[in-house]
């Protein structure tokens, strides 16, 4: 049975899903310009990716952190996302998925994906009890992020900047927040733990 604090909610349509990362100008002007991750993005590391928005927010604190001052919202192909879900490790032990610590290590070792479950946030960064998904991917599985899963990039660091100013001038800003719902994928790092 799947836990209902752990599911993956985000913006999504039939071919494709919304992802979030955060960039300095280098990265995120050449990627807007390409439509994808050009020279200034290192494919050798390992790049998060992240379907909540108010996440990303809590993350970059809404396009301020050095590094990350700049959100991307980036639109890859369901089956992208997909077979990186199918892929993913946790990045923590748990005895409820894994057989034994030993073969959870050696699964981690050999994944090109990780997945954390962080605690989801609200507009002024507070804990939820949801939670949040997070993907780390690497090697050949960030190749194909950038080469073959990216459909559209949009900068939306004005938007975001734009949302902070609202909040703290104590407007009420929940209608104008993407709508994100349930991503149904049946997945081992779903399970109830």
């Amino acid at each position: 049975m799947v836990n209902n604090y752990h599911k993956i909610y985000a913006l999504y349509d039939d071919k494709t899903i919304r992802i979030y990362q955060a960039y300095n100008d280098a990265i995120a002007n050449e990627a807007i310009k390409n439509g994808t991750f050009g020279k200034n993005f290192k494919l050798e590391r390992m790049t998060w990716i992240k379907p909540s928005f108010l996440w990303m927010m809590y993350r970059s604190g809404w396009a301020s952190k050095e590094n990350q001052n700049r959100i991307l919202a980036i639109d890859i192909l369901r089956e992208g996302f997909d077979f990186i879900i199918d892929e993913a490790v946790l990045s923590t032990y748990n005895d409820k998925i894994y057989k034994d610590y030993d073969s959870w290590k050696e699964s981690l070792n050999n994944s090109q994906v990780r997945c954390q479950w962080d605690p989801s946030r609200d507009i002024y960064g507070n804990l939820l009890e949801e939670r949040a998904i997070q993907l780390g991917i690497k090697g050949d599985i960030v190749k194909k992020y950038v080469n073959e899963w990216i459909v559209n990039i949009c900068d939306i660091t004005d938007f975001c900047k734009d949302l902070h100013i609202k909040i703290n001038n104590k407007e009420n800003i929940n209608s104008l927040l993407p709508i994100e719902k349930e991503y149904y994928k049946t997945s081992k790092i779903m399970i109830k733990y």
